[in-house]
């Protein structure tokens, strides 16, 4: 039988952008994501993974896996950690490279500990190989934050094929002049003119949302449709929300934008867009914003337009998977 590979994407820049500036979010550090590679590994050693095929981290995120390798890996069952060979940009290149170069490799899932950020350029490229997002980020609706030895166990299970325990997550198709970009919660238009320092944290600038899904108790752009009309990754749509300076909005929201900052935004219009619908954006010079940074500059003259589709990336189900293990036994000697 072929050895089991998964895959771990650990971005060391996430959970360290500019809303620790501006308002309260905590710091996750490089130190406590190399703690969390090395639980996850023991999680999956201990399902039977044998290989896991790791992207390159600097800024201490591997010194810290590696303490944890020689102080406690001695006696646990561990899979085999391979750093991939590939140039390091310390940008988005990094990740969209690593889980090509795993896809090459066949790996059987991959592991994402970063933000909605990573997690959407992971999905972008992933195909059909389940992702398990974990994380350490700032305004995360699409991660999980999770015990990641919890996760390795449950990832492992469903990498070695085990069990099935996967489900296949909305994703919003944006069009920009025919090329298509993606994002996995929400996309916001906004009239701030550059990417600058990416984080979208100023609501008087956003003036149009689109939805895949909203929890009213998420933090960030997706939290505003949470509070006016929760939207499940069941429900077959997105929403379309048209905003306004709130003195001269239909209703007022108090919404949670940034950990540690809420502030009141102006709703005019919320209305349902079918899987498959395109709704185009209005056509202004500023920035199109995807699962809350700034990622695409553009003119009036530009067409920016945004699909809802239910073809997204698979998503390993950690609660499920663990709770069927239990049922069935999987985790007993």
């Amino acid at each position: 039988m072929a050895e089991t590979t998964v895959g771990i994407v650990a971005n060391p820049a996430s959970g360290r952008d500019i809303r620790r500036l501006v308002a309260g979010a905590s710091v996750f550090d490089n130190a406590e994501k190399g703690n969390m590679v090395y639980r996850l590994m023991v999680g999956l050693g201990a399902v039977g993974v044998g290989h896991v095929l790791m992207m390159p981290a600097a800024s201490g995120l591997y010194d810290a896996l590696e303490r944890n390798l020689r102080s406690h890996g001695g006696g646990v069952k561990l899979p085999e950690l391979e750093l991939l060979e590939m140039p390091v940009r310390h940008d988005a290149r990094d990740t969209v490279e690593a889980v090509t170069r795993m896809l090459g490799k066949g790996v059987s899932a991959i592991a994402v500990l970063g933000g909605d950020g990573t997690s959407r350029l992971v999905a972008r490229h992933c195909g059909e190989v389940p992702i398990c997002p974990l994380s350490t980020g700032t305004n995360n609706a699409f991660p999980e934050m999770r015990e990641a030895t919890v996760a390795g166990l449950a990832t492992g299970l469903v990498a070695t094929g085990r069990l099935r325990a996967v489900r296949r997550k909305k994703i919003l198709r944006v069009r920009v002049n025919g090329r298509e970009d993606c994002a996995l919660v929400d996309v916001a238009a906004s009239g701030e003119r550059f990417v600058g320092a990416r984080a979208l944290w100023r609501p008087e600038s956003v003036y149009e949302i689109v939805v895949a899904s909203a929890a009213p108790d998420a933090v960030g752009l997706s939290a505003v449709a949470g509070l006016l009309a929760p939207l499940s990754q069941e429900d077959p749509f997105g929403l379309y929300l048209r905003l306004a300076p709130p003195e001269k909005a239909r209703r007022v929201l108090s919404v949670p934008l940034a950990p540690g900052l809420v502030v009141p935004v102006g709703v005019m219009e919320v209305r349902k867009i079918p899987l498959g619908e395109e709704v185009g954006l209005e056509p202004r010079a500023g920035v199109v914003a995807l699962d809350g940074e700034r990622e695409i500059e553009r003119g009036p003259e530009d067409r920016v337009s945004v699909v809802p589709d239910g073809g997204g990336p698979l998503v390993v189900e950690v609660s499920a998977a663990m709770h069927r293990a239990a049922r069935e036994g999987l985790l007993e000697e």
